[in-house]
């Protein structure tokens, strides 16, 4: 799933519990009046940190608020558990804003549990025609390809010498969003279990890694 602007963020978190927003490390998203999770040292957001903002919430919140922890993919493994468990049993009026660049960081489980937004603005996304044909069909062959079938499909997405890479992180994009609605749809984990090699692939090109083999090797 994507959003354009920042604009676009406090719309979308409210319709969620956890919303997972892929940002540059650059990136400073400011939000009146919301909590604020980030490292209190350059280590990690630790557990304390995490039962100490969720301590802080009202079981019976009668309007929205906002929790926003960057960068997500600080919080330590303890930390980030202890998020998930609040997760489980979601308040309806809070609402966790998580902002990283590095989103095959945080736990399988918290991705699981979290939607994932992609900013438009900040890759080549747009370079390409989000509903042309060619790119769903590779995206759906990606969703069950195995083995020497992704060496194959890897081989033939990467033969174009134009924006390959934007090809490709479309062709993940697009990927990404149909198994997070098949999921949601279907209520089917297999397809929830699938989203953080997914993730990690794009994050990995996304950062000028090599093209073919992290179309391989991470969604093996």
């Amino acid at each position: 799933m994507f959003f354009n602007s920042a604009d676009d963020i406090l719309t979308i978190a409210t319709k969620n519990g956890s919303s997972i927003f892929v940002l540059p490390d650059v990136y400073s998203y400011e939000l009146k009046n919301a909590l604020i999770i980030q490292p209190e040292t350059k280590v990690s957001i630790t557990i304390e940190q995490i039962r100490g903002v969720i301590g802080g919430l009202s079981t019976k919140q009668l309007t929205d608020s906002y929790v926003v922890i960057r960068p997500a993919d600080q919080m330590n493994v303890e930390a980030a558990n202890a998020l998930l468990k609040t997760l489980e049993e979601p308040n309806e009026k809070v609402h966790f804003i998580l902002l990283t660049s590095s989103p095959s960081r945080l736990l399988p489980t918290v991705l699981s549990r979290s939607a994932v937004y992609f900013s438009h603005s900040n890759n080549k996304l747009n370079e390409i025609n989000a509903q042309d044909d060619k790119i769903k069909d590779y995206a759906k062959k990606l969703m069950v390809a195995k083995g020497a079938e992704l060496i194959r499909l890897s081989e033939e997405i990467t033969k174009s010498k134009k924006n390959v890479r934007a090809f490709v992180l479309e062709i993940l994009g697009t990927t990404i969003e149909m198994l997070y609605k098949t999921y949601l749809l279907t209520d089917r984990k297999v397809f929830a279990e699938k989203l953080p090699k997914f993730l990690t692939a794009y994050d990995n090109i996304s950062q000028n890694g090599h093209i073919k083999l992290h179309l391989v090797a991470d969604l093996c």
